[in-house]
């Protein structure tokens, strides 16, 4: 009996401990420095970006923002700090994996390949990868390319799908990067190249704000769909269920489609346009069921 009683009082006295340490992760090093580091993109409209004030915000962030809220609950800091670093498609996975960002909220394509080295949210958007061209180009197909140059943003999935397409389609196209999404619409607005290959809601964000969107259109071809969704460090599950939790709440709460309607539907910053970008039936079944299912 005493040996039983022992037993229990070891139990409880390291049962605090062992408690305590289960938080480990994201969530530890949040409630050990008191702040949560948001990646944010800064010409990524309308997802993430920069307004006239160059302050970060977009549909994305405000996604990100329901996580930050869910923290703060789950680690009782309701004034836990909120820093927001600005990310490339270049460097955002590096920048995930050493620890500068907790979380990554731009226009990143939940991809099989990406998810052996980071881990994804619920699917916030479904894009079409297409091509935005010059109406007065003759530029009709992707494949009327052929022989021309054209734009794309490095470290997107759109560099290696248009490579495949050249393979299979026997088109040979000449590929100049831009550092963001901004930069690689320039050169087709300077007619640097034929076309700017990316996601057509993306394409859609930069020709709204340009100086004559009237100048464009987006071809009707797709070259692949895809799911967008905010990064995590791969491996961090409690982190992870959290995000869940929180992206899936919104979803299944309908306050997803206030959210959407704001930033695709409304006028938004800086210049006051509307992106005019119904809900489709595809993105409207992913928030119906939330998952992270890559392409």
């Amino acid at each position: 009996m005493r040996r039983f009683i022992t037993t229990i009082i070891t139990a409880a006295l390291l049962g605090g401990p062992v408690a305590a340490q289960d938080l480990g992760g994201t969530l530890k090093k949040i409630k050990d420095t008191g702040t949560i580091t948001l990646g944010h993109r800064e010409s990524s409209i309308p997802f993430s970006y920069l307004d006239d004030k160059q302050q970060p915000i977009g549909y994305a962030l405000d996604l990100c923002m329901k996580i930050v809220d869910a923290v703060k609950t789950e680690l009782k800091i309701p004034n836990l700090k909120v820093t927001l670093q600005p990310v490339t498609s270049s460097n955002r996975i590096p920048l995930l994996q050493n620890g500068t960002i907790d979380l990554e909220c731009g226009s990143t394509t939940n991809s099989v390949a990406r998810q052996e080295q980071v881990s994804f949210g619920p699917t916030y958007f479904v894009i079409n990868v297409s091509a935005a061209v010059k109406k007065s180009s003759s530029v009709n197909t992707i494949a009327d390319l052929d022989g021309k140059t054209v734009s794309t943003t490095s470290g997107t999935t759109s560099v290696p799908l248009i490579k495949s397409y050249e393979k299979a389609k026997g088109v040979d196209v000449k590929e100049i990067y831009g550092k963001d999404h901004a930069e690689s619409f320039l050169l087709l607005a300077d007619d640097r190249a034929a076309a700017f290959i990316m996601d057509d809601i993306l394409l859609a964000g930069q020709i709204a704000n340009a100086r004559n969107p009237a100048d464009y259109r987006i071809l009707p071809e797709s070259l692949r769909q895809e799911p967008y969704s905010m990064m995590l460090r791969k491996g961090d599950a409690p982190f992870k269920a959290l995000v869940d939790r929180a992206v899936g709440a919104v979803m299944k709460s309908g306050e997803i489609e206030k959210i959407y309607a704001k930033w695709f539907t409304a006028p938004i910053a800086p210049k006051g346009v509307n992106l005019n970008f119904p809900m489709t039936p595809v993105i409207r079944d992913a928030f119906k069921n939330p998952n992270d299912k890559g392409v």
